[in-house]
């Protein structure tokens, strides 16, 4: 091991905590006491209090042979901020908790803290506790994020009314498609020294993959233009599961419609390139932490003027069933292809 490098049992599992937490300060009211005794302390008074968790697997989830630390810790920390601003809060809090093997040093783990940080920073959250503990297969990361919503404000799956229009934020696919491309030029690189890779013309899509954004301003634009959300998910799974989580919960049928679909050029240029279908990319990609979501058929006028989101659908009656419509006019029965972590072992 390298002078530069410092292994992480000369540091113990307190002095690691207390490198890793010191530089975080705490933004918010609700925190009353974060990081440095038995449990946090927390303080919502009258505000309804959202948890989400998610867990990420070295080899299941990533792969570090091209994701770099600081934009692991980075993505770790905003998929759950996702889940929060799905809900239509604001997330406040996180623990992260980290499973560790012997061949990563204080200074890899610190790398990962500093994305963390940085999302912290960017979307106003504090660190609050969490745990670290060896590992013997490769590094594991737990994140809990504990957010806020206003009562009569949070936003469930299951509230879609017939009729309702099917609203998406941003375009999909381009995650998948940033996955491809990587996933593609490691395989190039394999028993080559100087590899060199592609990535020119397709740094958008490397960008969605590595470092993905929670789509807060869609629900600050949402919120001040006075529309709420009939039900929302993020779009982490990919839209075709995610449409029928909504169907399923709201018990209601979905019409979406293929032409409307947002797609970005870069995501169409590399499906082609891959010789993959870009519907079948967008539908069933997953990892684009966009919004779905459905309002009332009277804020047509006012959702169709915001930029940034497009009405992709509508919603049915639930014997009607959940189909696609394509540009020639068939109807496509939607199913779940999205992501599925127990079909990646």
């Amino acid at each position: 091991m390298s002078e530069s490098q410092t292994e992480i049992s000369t540091l113990g599992e307190f002095g690691l905590i207390e490198e890793l937490t010191k530089s975080f300060k705490v933004k918010n009211n609700s925190t009353i006491k974060g990081v440095g005794d038995d449990a946090a302390v927390l303080d919502y008074s009258n505000r309804k209090v959202l948890v989400t968790t998610d867990l990420l697997l070295e080899g299941i989830h990533f792969d570090l042979t091209y994701v770099p630390l600081r934009h692991l810790g980075y993505k770790a920390a905003v998929v759950n901020f996702s889940d929060i601003y799905a809900m239509n809060g604001t997330p406040k809090q996180i623990t992260v908790s980290l499973g560790v093997s012997k061949r990563f040093t204080v200074e890899h783990i610190k790398e990962l803290y500093e994305g963390i940080k940085l999302a912290c920073e960017i979307y106003g959250v504090d660190l609050i506790g969490g745990d670290t503990s060896a590992s013997v297969t490769g590094l594991l990361i737990s994140i809990t994020c504990i957010g806020e919503g206003e009562e009569g404000k949070i936003v469930y799956r299951s509230g879609a009314k017939e009729n309702d229009l099917i609203c998406v934020s941003g375009d999909l696919g381009a995650a998948y498609m940033g996955l491809q491309l990587l996933e593609r030029e490691r395989v190039a690189s394999a028993g080559q020294k100087d590899f060199q890779p592609q990535f020119g013309g397709k740094e958008y899509i490397i960008e969605r993959q590595l470092k993905p954004e929670a789509r807060k301003d869609i629900i600050e634009i949402l919120a001040k233009n006075g529309i709420k959300p009939t039900a929302m998910m993020d779009v982490s799974d990919g839209l075709s599961s995610e449409l029928l989580h909504i169907c399923q919960e709201s018990n209601v049928g979905c019409r979406v419609y293929e032409e409307r679909i947002p797609i970005d050029y870069q995501t169409a240029v590399m499906a082609e390139e891959l010789n993959m279908n870009v519907t079948v990319v967008a539908m069933n990609g997953g990892e684009d932490y966009e919004l779905l979501f459905t309002v009332p058929l009277e804020m047509h006028e006012k959702i169709s003027q915001i930029e940034g989101i497009r009405i992709i659908g509508h919603v049915t009656k639930p014997e009607l069933g959940c189909f696609m419509q394509s540009r020639d006019d068939n109807e496509i029965a939607i199913s779940a292809q999205g992501w599925n972590a127990f079909r990646h072992q």
